[in-house]
């Protein structure tokens, strides 16, 4: 398929009733995806095999946008969005394996269709133990050569992008458009990640906002791109369980990080496990599922100023602080500048700042 024709693709797949899988029958009996959006009623009847009401839903959908297509291309160029349908080669071939594969995927970035992925989920209200294991986890996956595939919302999934980008490549999922930023304390975040050789993508098309029925149709997108997927929190009805039951639903690798059998964010984790998830305490667990070596350990050399010497004393890798909260720790309880030194530690990656406004270490020791 020319990508040109894609849009008129995309266009199909904005009709509602029509259907995924009725648009992919009709792309087997007619040429093009243009020549579709331009067959008569009758022919999409007859050689389409559509029902009646199909039939008047597309006709009626083509009337109210005739020229959806060309707005649609137009639109993507000004904003800087790519188009990749399932009829072109660089669609990546593990989701095409999944029940009803979105027909096109919209991204900003640089896009790999065949690297190889590990999904990460979790709680969106997480835990400092979550965050710091989904900071590490993503490190070091993509450290080793995995990508790190997420949703971008608030919690476990923000924090194993950001570990991510640390070392390696990440993929953001969107339940809106790639334009859209949702949550919009991630708008940096959405930002960096095509700006450092990831993607952000989404099958829903530009300016959409976010519903809530879009988020379980986008957790398939996020374990269809993935070998696995890695449950680092989860409550016992946590979306990310549904996440986790679509990839072991379509044969793929389901691991879980055990928690506290008392924190109702380990409660989903601990579940996954006892139904057969494996169990994972190191980011090695997963890496020798996939045939990948551990990325050496690496000693960072770290210069700060004495004033940031003595933030760093105060924080810690595995509980974050509030501004007010490292105030109060530091020894002779007054900085002035404290909110400034904070952001010039962070754009040297010394501390990473969470949903909550809170700091900790970007690193263990």
């Amino acid at each position: 398929m020319k990508s040109e024709d894609s849009y008129y693709l995309a266009a199909l797949a904005r009709c509602h009733g029509l259907g995924s899988r009725n648009i992919q029958k009709l792309l087997g009996k007619f040429p093009s995806a243009a020549s579709i959006w331009q067959a008569t009623l009758e022919a999409l009847s007859l050689e389409g095999g559509l029902s009646s009401n199909q039939v008047q839903n597309l006709a009626a959908f083509r009337q109210e946008n005739p020229a959806m297509p060309e707005q649609l291309a137009e639109q993507c160029q000004r904003l800087g969005i790519k188009l990749c349908s399932i009829t072109q080669s660089d669609y990546p071939n593990i989701l095409k394996e999944i029940f009803a594969p979105p027909l096109v995927l919209y991204y900003r970035g640089r896009w790999q269709p065949e690297a190889d992925r590990v999904a990460m989920v979790g709680a969106r209200r997480f835990t400092p133990y979550g965050e710091g294991i989904a900071l590490e986890f993503g490190r070091q996956l993509a450290a080793a050569g995995l990508t790190v595939v997420s949703g971008a919302a608030r919690g476990i999934d923000t924090a194993s992008h950001k570990g991510a980008l640390k070392a390696g490549r990440t993929v953001a999922v969107l339940g809106c458009g790639v334009d859209v930023a949702y949550p919009a304390e991630n708008k940096r975040l959405l930002r960096e990640i095509p700006e450092r050789g990831g993607v952000v993508l989404s099958e829903y098309g530009p300016g959409t906002n976010p519903l809530p029925i879009f988020f379980p149709a986008r957790n398939r997108i996020i374990s269809g791109l993935s070998r696995g997927t890695l449950v680092v929190e989860a409550t016992r009805h946590s979306g990310s369980l549904i996440t986790a039951e679509l990839s072991l639903s379509e044969g793929r690798d389901v691991f879980a990080i055990p928690g506290s059998i008392y924190s109702a964010t380990s409660q989903g984790c601990n579940h996954l496990i006892q139904q057969g998830a494996k169990l994972v305490q190191e980011p090695a667990d997963i890496l020798v599922e996939y045939g990948l070596a551990v990325p050496p350990k690496q000693k960072t050399r770290r210069q700060f100023t004495p004033e940031e010497r003595q933030v760093w004393q105060v924080l810690s890798f595995e509980h974050s602080l509030t501004i007010d909260e490292i105030f109060d720790s530091l020894p002779d309880g007054e900085m002035s500048n404290l909110a400034f030194l904070l952001l010039q530690m962070e754009l040297k990656g010394l501390v990473i700042e969470n949903e909550l406004h809170a700091y900790r270490r970007a690193e263990r020791e």
